[in-house]
């Protein structure tokens, strides 16, 4: 083992990384930053230190934390990035559930951990935290991981740079191959791009990687990594992509007071105040250069990397309320870092505010990973202020059947925010409308006849969607939309017997609720379970639950009676029992009068130690 004091009281470390130590200024402590093997421990007492509080990781790869079982043993408090605290806290799971065969994922994710480390926390990107005696100041830079971080620590007047492995030395990088996320992509090279225009705004004196060596000339070697790294990305795309430029003007104005992002996944709006008050619409992924592979938390990067253009361009001076027009993570995956790092409120429709607030409850595609704290409910036919406008919420079920619009006037303009509605870029008697429906997301055959009365009554002069361009709207587009909304309802009615048997566009008759929870070992839960009846008559509704072995359910059976298109509900109070597990599964066995349905819907509980 070799280690140097590369700056006053910071120490290098070589191992299976460059670990970082820093001292605690007036005391025998210090922190890490990244932990190798763990051999940091043996050389302690060389650098004048009796033991380490803290290991900060700036990604999750193993030669930067394959020793952490060491720390954890020695008392040592172990913080990870956000986007990657699953591969740290809950690699069991990621070994257990990554695809092998026939996999297109090609994010270095199975050079995480071999076994789970406990982990005290994640650090507070954008923010400055307090470890062991030294402040901490956290930014994301994607780059070679989609979760990778960078600290900057203040000594003795010199802003020093923990990079982990966004830079090795001054226009290279540690890995080419760890920046490819998905099988034909670059969004890994475009990130390493932005990260490094947006560290040179740090204005840091000394850059200390994972990998290399130090490199006094921050400015220099990020300029220089920056500008080969575009040449990289221009060479795998058809035509140049001007990075910097997303960078500095993200925002376009469609009026003087109504912004798109232009450089988001979904379109989010920025709505202006007089005031110097920003409502975004929607904050899903900012900046994004495209979506890597895979689902899990680790493949998708929320970051605020637009909001210093947003107030240098616009004088923006905070903002002040996130406005969803629906649960999709693409649409909210971004808010709530906004929420703690901003102190931006949450207003969400009152038939979207329950899934942000207790996602595991439901089962449907797209939820964000975790709760989402809504500050103020908005009743779905009602409008309410903020600041000079009056907005209307209305609903808008089609795309999810939880989605609202959102009507206002802006700038003399009546504007109509349409979520994933439907794209609004058909051309009446040249191109066809698509209307953005998925059956998992509870789909109903006649929400967009519904959609387009709603249109034609609000009459907006604009309409603004998630993914496609504004829509000037004329009689001709509503005709259209009508026209559409009336034959998706005839293309149902034809495929499906929906007089003798209406089980709606989705083909399912029922829910159990919660469909995902934690049961401790021995203890109960309650679940409700509704079922509705799509017979064309008055019936009875037996359900039966399907339980692992050994568990018990209080009533065993559930009697009901439902008008025709009646739905019901019952409770049921679950016992289980054996070892922990994970995902047991629960199932109500539905018959329906005549109709037996069997084993129709399921959900999932974590069974865990008390």
């Amino acid at each position: 083992m070799s280690w140097s004091e590369v700056a006053p009281g910071v120490f290098r470390i070589r191992d299976t990384c460059n670990v970082y130590v820093v001292r605690s200024e007036g005391t025998r402590e210090g922190i890490a930053i990244d932990f190798g093997s763990g051999a940091v421990l043996d050389v302690l007492h060389e650098l004048g230190i009796d033991r380490l509080t803290d290991v900060l990781m700036t990604h999750h790869h193993r030669d930067q934390g394959q020793g952490l079982p060491r720390a954890v043993e020695a008392g040592i408090a172990v913080h990870v990035p956000p986007v990657e605290q699953d591969l740290f806290a809950h690699a069991d799971e990621m070994w257990a559930s990554r695809p092998i065969a026939n996999d297109y994922n090609l994010r270095q994710d199975k050079f995480s951990l071999l076994e789970s480390v406990p982990v005290a926390g994640t650090v507070p990107e954008y923010r400055t935290g307090r470890y062991g005696g030294v402040d901490v100041h956290v930014l994301p830079t994607p780059g070679h991981t989609t979760g990778s971080v960078t600290y900057v620590v203040q000594r003795s007047g010199t802003r020093v740079a923990f990079t982990g492995d966004l830079v090795y030395a001054p226009g290279k990088v540690w890995s080419l191959a760890a920046t490819q996320w998905s099988y034909t992509e670059n969004e890994g090279p475009a990130m390493t791009v932005l990260s490094c225009y947006q560290l040179m705004d740090e204005h840091l004196d000394l850059l200390l990687p994972s990998h290399g060596e130090p490199m006094d000339d921050a400015q220099g070697a990020l300029s220089l990594l920056a500008e080969r790294m575009q040449r990289y990305v221009d060479s795998r795309r058809p035509y140049p992509w001007d990075l910097r430029g997303r960078l500095d003007s993200p925002y376009i104005s469609l009026t003087d007071h109504l912004l798109l992002n232009v450089t988001s996944n979904s379109a989010s709006y920025m709505l202006l105040s007089e005031t110097g008050a920003a409502m975004v619409i929607d904050y899903g992924y900012d900046m994004t250069t495209g979506l890597p592979a895979g689902i899990d938390r680790a493949a998708r990067r929320p970051w605020l990397a637009s909001l210093p253009a947003l107030r240098r361009r616009f004088g923006v001076q905070r903002v002040e309320v996130a406005l969803p027009t629906h649960y999709h993570d693409d649409h909210v995956a971004g808010i709530p870092l906004l929420r703690e790092v901003e102190g931006t409120e949450v207003w969400a429709p009152s038939t979207v505010a329950p899934i942000l607030r207790d996602p595991e409850r439901y089962d449907l595609p797209c939820l964000w990973y975790d709760p989402i704290p809504v500050d103020r409910d908005l009743p779905v036919g009602e409008s309410f202020r903020w600041h000079e406008y009056e907005i209307t919420v209305h609903d808008l079920p089609g795309h999810t059947l939880y989605h609202a619009g959102f009507e206002f006037v802006v700038d003399g303009v009546k504007v109509l925010v349409t979520g994933d509605q439907q794209e609004h870029l058909g051309v009446p008697g040249q191109r066809r409308e698509i209307l953005n429906y998925q059956y998992r997301n509870l789909f109903r055959i006649e929400d967009y006849r519904r959609s387009a009365e709603l249109y034609r009554r609000v009459a907006p002069g604009l309409m603004v969607s998630g993914h496609w361009e504004p829509r000037w709207v004329d009689d001709a587009y509503l005709d259209m939309v009508t026209e559409l909304g009336e034959e998706l309802v005839e293309i149902h009615q034809d495929l499906l017997p929906l007089d003798e048997l209406d089980l709606g566009a989705g083909g399912v008759a029922g829910r159990i609720e919660p469909y995902r929870s934690r049961i401790p070992a021995g203890d109960a839960q309650t679940f409700e379970v509704a079922v509705r009846n799509p017979l064309p008559d008055k019936a009875d509704i037996t359900v039966r639950m399907v339980l692992p072995l050994g568990w018990a359910a209080d009533p065993a059976e559930l009697v009901l009676s439902a008008d025709s298109g009646e739905e019901v509900t019952g409770r049921v109070r679950i016992r289980a029992a054996g070892a922990a597990r994970r995902r047991a599964r629960v199932a109500a066995d539905v018959t329906i009068g005549h109709l037996r349905l069997g084993q129709h819907m399921e959900a999932l509980a974590d069974v865990v130690e008390h």
